[in-house]
């Protein structure tokens, strides 16, 4: 089966010179044709039994790259065990419309950066609320901004824990349904995250330009305003693992898996996706290359921008005092030694139960860095 890499290898470099992509888009393309070979380097293992040697190439860890995710999720998810509470944990997800995907697109560190804060205020203020809940809550909110099609897309996914911390340090459970009106969440977002739009210092040029114009630009903020905007909440997960469980699918995710490409050929990319507006039916999309790798690099986050962050009681700041006294609260079970540091190779063993160490020649033998272990 073709893969991401295979895609970049054949055409990466009649779409660069056709497209001419901004350099950020240019460096994910050069990491994921070279993840995993030769022209990244690498080292020699040799087995102390019996002599066989395996060479293995350096990943190139882009956060792009479908090949690069896997153990960086897996030592994500084993670190957010620690901070789980015993109590329900809801999924709500906050979705921008589509009119201003294009906005979005030419503006995506700021667009991105108003949908963690309007959709962070939202839920904070509205849990403060003693009509609500009348309590600080915590949550994690993880940015994504494709459809299963590929296009643009910006939503965000908040886990969110059934319950608070009141003003007076006592813990409060929420009703078992999702304690905020989905109506009034999506209100309260919508007239949050245009009210700093406005003030934001956007760029509109191609297709938008005409929204330099004040008159303009003020007709489409009234056109946003109008509309009703998608904040939906998921059935509430039974307990911590399912929450887990979630984190793993979700958290380091990319905009297509390998496992979704079908076939390259003759210049065509075929790859399964949902059709959610059709009873969720998987089908099969073509498309050429170079669309593809077009709406792939859609995808593409801001250089150093922070698409996992979490706020209120899981905040960095209130970890070490908040949570914990939620865990007290709650009965969660508290970690009294850090989290041990493991290597790759430990990681993955703890993982799997395998001692990839193991030579998979003879099966006695441990394979060993090679003396000559460096590849230029």
């Amino acid at each position: 089966m073709p893969e991401l890499q295979d895609i970049f290898v054949q055409h990466g470099e009649a779409y660069q010179a056709e497209h001419r992509p901004p350099p950020a888009h240019q460096k994910v393309i050069r990491a994921i044709r070279n993840c995993r070979t030769a022209a990244l380097g690498g080292h020699v293992d040799e087995c102390d039994e019996c002599g066989f040697v395996r060479v293995s190439y350096n990943s190139c860890r882009n956060r792009h790259c479908p090949k690069c995710q896997t153990l960086t999720k897996e030592r994500w998810i084993e670190a957010r065990k620690d901070d789980l509470l015993n109590v329900g944990y809801f999924h709500v997800v906050f979705t921008l419309p589509d009119l201003l995907n294009s906005v979005a697109y030419q503006n995506p560190k700021t667009v991105y950066g108003l949908l963690f804060k309007a959709a962070a205020e939202t839920l904070s203020e509205l849990s403060a609320d003693p009509k609500y809940l009348g309590a600080q809550i915590g949550f994690t909110g993880v940015l994504h901004t494709w459809g299963q099609n590929l296009m643009h897309h910006p939503h965000l996914h908040c886990i969110v824990p059934g319950g608070g911390l009141t003003s007076n340090g006592k813990w409060v459970n929420s009703r078992k349904k999702f304690f905020i009106p989905v109506k009034v969440l999506s209100r309260k977002f919508r007239g949050k995250f245009l009210h700093y739009l406005k003030q934001a210092k956007l760029e509109f040029y191609g297709s938008i330009v005409h929204l330099q114009e004040q008159s303009r630009f003020q007709d489409w903020m009234s056109t946003l305003y109008q509309k009703e905007w998608v904040v939906y909440c998921k059935p509430p997960f039974k307990n911590a693992g399912y929450v887990v469980e979630y984190l793993g699918r979700y958290t380091h995710r990319v905009a297509i898996s390998n496992q979704r490409i079908v076939s390259l050929k003759d210049g065509m990319v075929t790859f399964k996706w949902r059709d959610y507006r059709d009873n969720n039916k998987q089908k099969e999309m073509s498309l050429t290359a170079d669309e593809f790798i077009r709406r792939f690099l859609v995808h593409v986050l801001p250089t150093g921008f922070t698409r996992i962050r979490h706020y209120g009681l899981l905040s960095p700041r209130n970890k070490a005092t908040k949570l914990k006294l939620c865990k007290r609260l709650t009965k969660t079970a508290i970690r009294t030694s850090p989290i041990p540091k493991l290597s790759a190779l430990e990681f993955l063993e703890k993982l799997t139960g395998r001692d990839f160490t193991v030579c998979p020649c003879c099966g006695i033998g441990h394979l060993r860095a090679s003396p000559e272990q460096g590849i230029a």
